[in-house]
């Protein structure tokens, strides 16, 4: 087993996935907010994030890991708290907005922990 073989394709996907829900965030923020209840400056702009974040997740792939791969697991950590804190807060929206809120936290916490066990992997390969 290579030092990445679960870790970067799993950071790839990451990244793949923060573009595809920051484009449809920002360009679908009408539409979703209507749907979901949410709030439309907290969707477009959780969008925009999504940009920069996502280019930080590729650059920690490219570097395989140590405090980039930690950085971007912790991130992920926060955007579920944040997103549980949504739920738990009056501008959680309707009940698809629930739903869509936990869907998303509920993959980013299964990326976090696909992060974390690819991370203690290849930390374990290069003892």
């Amino acid at each position: 087993m290579t030092r990445n073989s679960l870790l970067r394709p799993v950071l790839l996907f990451d990244a793949a996935t923060c573009l595809a829900m920051g484009a449809l965030l920002v360009v679908a923020t009408g539409p979703i907010a209507a749907l979901t209840d949410l709030p439309a400056p907290l969707l477009g702009e959780a969008g925009i994030v999504l940009f920069p974040f996502a280019l930080f997740v590729l650059w920690a792939a490219r570097r395989g890991g140590g405090w980039p791969v930690q950085a971007v697991i912790a991130a992920n950590i926060a955007w579920v708290a944040a997103s549980l804190a949504l739920i738990a807060s009056p501008w959680s929206g309707s009940a698809l907005g629930i739903a869509f809120v936990g869907a998303q936290a509920t993959a980013v916490t299964l990326l976090a922990a696909l992060q974390w066990r690819a991370l203690g992997r290849a930390v374990s390969t290069t003892a």
